[in-house]
């Protein structure tokens, strides 16, 4: 419901300032700079003004930051989840129930 009343809302008003279900949707788009313009400006202009979206924002770009910090995850375990997940999708797991 709440998307659609979004969506109506940025018919009737294009320039209105964003919402927080708005900026929700979009939040991790924007942190990840694959947002256009108009999306860009809506955003950050609410995080400007609205304490909870802002500190969400700032949350995760500290995880971001974070993750970064930490360096790559080592290849093994990494591989046995691709191997697990490419023998799921073969349907070669059996059932376990």
């Amino acid at each position: 419901m709440m998307a659609l009343v979004v969506r109506v809302r940025r018919r009737v008003r294009p320039d209105a300032p964003a919402i927080c279900p708005e900026v929700a949707r979009s939040l991790q788009r924007y942190l990840d700079g694959e947002v256009d313009a108009k999306t860009l400006r809506l955003v950050a202009a609410h995080l400007e003004i609205c304490r909870r979206c802002g500190l969400e924002a700032q949350t995760y770009r500290a995880l971001k930051a974070a993750l970064r910090r930490s360096g790559a995850p080592p290849a093994e375990p990494i591989e046995r989840l691709r191997s697990f997940a490419d023998r799921v999708a073969a349907g070669d797991v059996p059932d376990e129930g």
